[in-house]
């Protein structure tokens, strides 16, 4: 992706990045090839102003998509035409929210591999990337896959009164607790929720 200068972005991204980086050397390489699990990458997206926000997209109904209807980050898995998982990252942002990270956004680093917590999911490993985007970028409904866009202030978020518990019912007629948070009538969970629970707890040990 192109370079960019991180002056003209808000200080906090130069020191999260810095942050990022010195976790990054401990994580594993990323493998170039799947072997028994998928390949899936997906964008953490911070807009930098006096609140940052992050963005967030919902899953449209489909049946047979084990994430349908979800609130999620944007993504997908590797396509064999990516060069990198980096490349899978951007190529699914741009196509679902119509936002070019290669031309207007800054690659802060990654996060750690994350994978289902249950078997009942496909046997995914899903590779977190996160970038931040100036002030004023846009983002719009740029696929069938995809219902909703909407930027979300962090702080939001990680307030009390945004977390919950959501009971996930199965078609053997068994249900599950899971943590959550909620945005008015959106919930927020699984995959989703553990890496921005991680993400979350890197940001705000970020020093200001």
């Amino acid at each position: 992706m192109r370079s960019h200068d991180l002056s003209l972005f808000d200080p906090r991204l130069s020191t999260l990045r810095e942050e990022l980086s010195a976790r990054e050397k401990r994580f594993d390489p990323i493998p170039s090839k799947g072997g028994d699990r998928t390949h899936a990458a997906v964008s953490v997206i911070l807009r930098e102003g006096e609140e940052m926000e992050l963005l967030l997209i919902k899953r449209a109904e489909a049946e047979g998509d084990p994430w349908s209807g979800q609130m999620a980050l944007p993504g997908g898995r590797r396509d064999p035409s990516d060069s990198s998982l980096l490349q899978t990252a951007m190529r699914e942002t741009a196509e679902e929210t119509d936002v070019l990270l290669a031309e207007h956004g800054v690659l802060l680093g990654r996060l750690e591999p994350t994978i289902p917590a249950t078997v009942r999911l496909p046997p995914v490993t899903i590779f977190p990337f996160v970038f931040g985007v100036p002030d004023g970028a846009q983002a719009q409904v740029s696929s069938r896959e995809v219902d909703e866009v909407l930027w979300v202030p962090v702080t939001a978020l990680q307030r009390p009164e945004m977390a919950g518990t959501v009971e996930i019912h199965y078609g053997d007629s068994s249900s599950r607790t899971f943590p959550c948070w909620r945005v008015g009538e959106r919930v927020i969970w699984g995959l989703t929720y553990r890496i921005l629970t991680g993400f979350f707890e890197i940001l705000n040990a970020t020093p200001p």
